[in-house]
């Protein structure tokens, strides 16, 4: 701790508050760092998850195709859906990182992350389990032996996938400590020394 200093025949004290703002300051910048780096792994896995799933096509009639199936449709779609997402998030972050406000007001803001994290991590945990279930289906029939590159990127995209919905629930993890903290406080951060 600082001592105190004279300046023009008055004792100034270093204010303690100011030390408690900027530890603040650096946690809630930590933060929203997190944030971002969550949502846009989230992103990354999630997008990937689509294009190895649509990409997913081999030339000739009798070999199996993504399309034909309808929970690797699934997986595709709900790949594309929450790389959307999560782009737009990684947007409003930056944006809430830039600016120091938030892209919605606060309370819709704080309940709109919460909420639509819950709901994409959850449609891309049930993504990755129905690809699942479908790519064991396969492996078990002859499907696999005939086009084993299909298999593999199949399997390859649901992984994918499944790294997107772990990234995804950390974000959703640390959004719902900003709903916590805005019921208990009325503002999205509680972060003290």
């Amino acid at each position: 701790m600082r001592s105190p200093q004279v300046r023009n025949g008055v004792v100034e004290t270093p204010s303690p508050s100011h030390f408690h703002s900027s530890v603040s300051v650096h946690k809630l910048r930590r933060f929203n760092i997190f944030i971002v780096v969550f949502r846009f792994a989230s992103f990354c896995f999630s997008l990937a998850s689509a294009i190895f799933m649509f990409t997913n096509s081999r030339s000739g009639s009798d070999l199996p195709q993504w399309h034909h199936f309808d929970a690797f449709r699934f997986v595709a779609v709900a790949g594309a859906i929450v790389a959307l997402y999560s782009l737009f998030e990684v947007g409003a972050s930056v944006w809430e990182i830039s600016r120091g406000a938030t892209v919605f007001p606060e309370v819709v803001q704080v309940w709109f992350d919460f909420g639509h994290d819950q709901v994409f991590a959850y449609l891309l945990l049930s993504a990755g389990s129905a690809g699942t279930s479908l790519a064991r289906t396969l492996k078990e029939m002859d499907t696999c032996t005939v086009s084993n590159a299909f298999c593999v990127q199949s399997d390859i995209s649901i992984a994918f996938g499944f790294a997107g919905f772990l990234f995804l629930g950390f974000s959703s993890l640390l959004s719902g400590f900003r709903v916590v903290s805005f019921i208990i406080n009325g503002s999205r951060f509680n972060v003290q020394n």
